[in-house]
Order: structure tokens, then sequence, then C-alpha cells
């Protein structure tokens, strides 16, 4: 009987192979592992993208990893969107590379939140990018970063421009749904790379995180 090699990205995105420790880790929390598999399946295999289309995904992916880190996970996600779009991929690279800073930030609708409001760069595409990449893509790219830096400024405002841009509920609740799953992925993928990558004497103290 041929053996069928199961994909879990986790682990490739760990850039080590696996040793016992992230192993033993990962093996502590199965259904966690299978969530995250079964979720990235879902958002790029998707049973229907007639919402928000493979293609545009897949660039949403790497403009959201390459906004936060030059990381392996990154890598990942460009190298999956030039395959998709060369020529679109260079583009959103480009932007986020341009995007990139540092948060969260933004400002509280709540009163007894004003205190703590902060600022920084907010991002709009270039009219090049707009002009290459449609007003619904880049509309997507603009929320994107508004959900990496500034998630307390996801408002009603912030949801009809991805409206006027074209997007519909479905499509607008699956970009969200991306960027969340995006940012934990790479967070479990980091977090498993410095454990591989460090000694022994770290595993205990990581053991509760993953």
């Amino acid at each position: 009987m041929t053996e069928v090699t199961v994909t879990d990205v986790v682990d490739e995105l760990t850039g080590v192979e696996p040793d016992e420790r992230t192993t033993a880790l990962r093996d502590r929390r199965p259904v966690t592992r299978e969530q995250l598999q079964a979720s990235f399946d879902a958002l790029f295999a998707p049973l229907s993208d007639e919402h928000f289309a493979i293609t545009d995904r897949e660039l949403v992916a790497a403009f959201a990893t390459r906004l936060t880190a030059d990381d392996v996970s990154a890598a990942f996600y460009a190298d999956r969107a030039r395959s998709a779009d060369p020529v679109a991929a260079d583009i959103v690279l480009a932007e986020a590379s341009q995007a990139a800073t540092t948060g969260p930030f933004g400002v509280y609708r709540e009163a007894g939140l004003q205190n703590e409001n902060t600022d920084g760069v907010r991002y709009a595409p270039s009219e090049e990018a707009v002009t290459a990449l449609g007003s619904r893509l880049a509309a997507a790219l603009a929320h994107t970063h508004l959900l990496v830096y500034r998630p307390r400024e996801a408002d009603d405002a912030a949801i009809q421009a991805l409206l006027d841009a074209g997007w519909d509920a479905d499509g607008i609740i699956t970009l969200s749904q991306l960027v969340s799953f995006l940012a934990f992925q790479q967070r479990v993928a980091a977090g498993l790379r410095a454990l591989a990558l460090a000694g022994p004497a770290s595993s205990d103290s990581t053991e509760a995180s993953a």
C-alpha cells in the first residue's frame, strides 16, 4: 500500500526539519495542528472562490505576511503569489515593503480609551498599484494593512470602502478570516522556528505557548 504524505504547512514554515522537541510540542495539541491545516485548506483551496478569487487570496497573503516580517512565511506566500500572477505579485510585494511599519496603533472609538490613542503610517495604495491591480484588490490591500496595524479602526467606514470597491459581505468575511489566520499561522511558525533553533533548555519555557 502506498503511503500518503499529509501536507502540514506549519511544519514547512518552520524552515527547519522538525526535531523531537517541536514535534512533541505540536503533538500535544493535535486538534490545533489539524485545525491550522484545515483552515489553510479552506482558505486556499475552497469549494468556491466566487466571492474572493484564489489569485487575489494569494496576493493578499503575500502582502499581509511581508508587512510584518521578511521571514520564511513571507517568502512562502511570496512564492505562491508569484506562481499565481508574477506581475501582480511584484507590485503587491513592492507595496508591502513600502507600507511596512510598526504597530498596532490607531484611534479608539470608546471615550474612556482616548488617552490610549496612538498614530502611525496609514497606507493607501499607490496610483500605479490601483491602475495595475484594479480598485477591488487595491481596496483589499488597504483593508489588510488596517487589520494588521489598526484593528481598532475596523469600523463601518472601513467596510463601506470595501463595498464601494465591489466587495460583498461573503468576500469581506473571508478577507478578514484570511488576514486573521495568516497572523496566527505566522506567529506559530516563528515560535516553532525559534524553539527548533534554540538549545534544549528552552523547551520547557515554550511548552505552553503552542
